[in-house]
């Protein structure tokens, strides 16, 4: 099936769509229990927010790396979503985009969010020729999600050490059938064109039934 290079694939509903971070358990266990992110998770922070579960397994290891321990699915709201990529900067300079790098280093120190486009990642964690979108949130945009966002945390640590156990028996079929199934997300018009995101359905075109999946 052919993917578009630059395309978000997310778990979503008519109302929020679902992230992963992953941290330490003196970070991720208070969330998980307050319902929203506490100390000593820390706000003056970038925090990067992921739509790909299997780009997370890659970042993290499938939760063996140091601080990593702990994987939580973070369902934040559409609306949330939408604001911070309407306000996002590329992380790189793109001359098409940006016209001059002063320009760009100009909007990159005032956005509060910023974005990259990495290789996603197979169930063996390997490169595909296709991206995944990483969000980077700081100032305004954490304390908008921390505050207004989030709308449910799930530690599923559980999920992301049977997957790995499931992977290291040879058992891939069973594996990626605990995967989340994750569908094109349907990007407002304005915030396709400011990420690069690849030329495709975006949610003025959509049909109002695949807002939702």
């Amino acid at each position: 099936m052919f993917v578009p290079a630059r395309q978000i694939r997310a778990r979503y509903s008519a109302d929020t769509i679902t992230v992963y971070q992953a941290y330490s358990p003196q970070v991720a266990l208070p969330a998980v229990a307050a319902g929203r992110f506490v100390a000593p998770f820390k706000r003056d922070r970038m925090t990067w927010i992921k739509p790909s579960f299997l780009w997370m397994m890659y970042r993290c290891g499938w939760a063996t790396k140091p601080g990593q321990e702990r994987v939580l699915s973070i369902d934040i709201t559409r609306d949330g979503f939408e604001w911070a990529l309407a306000r996002a900067c590329l992380s790189h300079y793109d001359r098409d985009l940006h016209g001059d790098k002063a320009t760009w280093s100009r909007q990159l120190k005032a956005s509060p969010v910023r974005v990259q486009w990495d290789p996603e990642r197979s169930l063996q964690l390997k490169a595909l020729p296709y991206r995944s979108l990483q969000v980077g949130l700081s100032g305004e945009a954490v304390d908008r999600y921390v505050d207004d966002w989030v709308v449910a945390i799930t530690d599923i640590t559980g999920t992301v050490e049977r997957v790995r156990d499931l992977l290291r028996g040879g058992h891939e079929q069973a594996a990626a059938a605990h995967l989340p199934v994750e569908h094109a997300y349907p990007l407002p018009a304005k915030s396709a064109a400011g990420l690069d995101a690849s030329p495709d359905l975006t949610a003025d075109e959509m049909p109002e039934q695949q807002h939702a999946q």
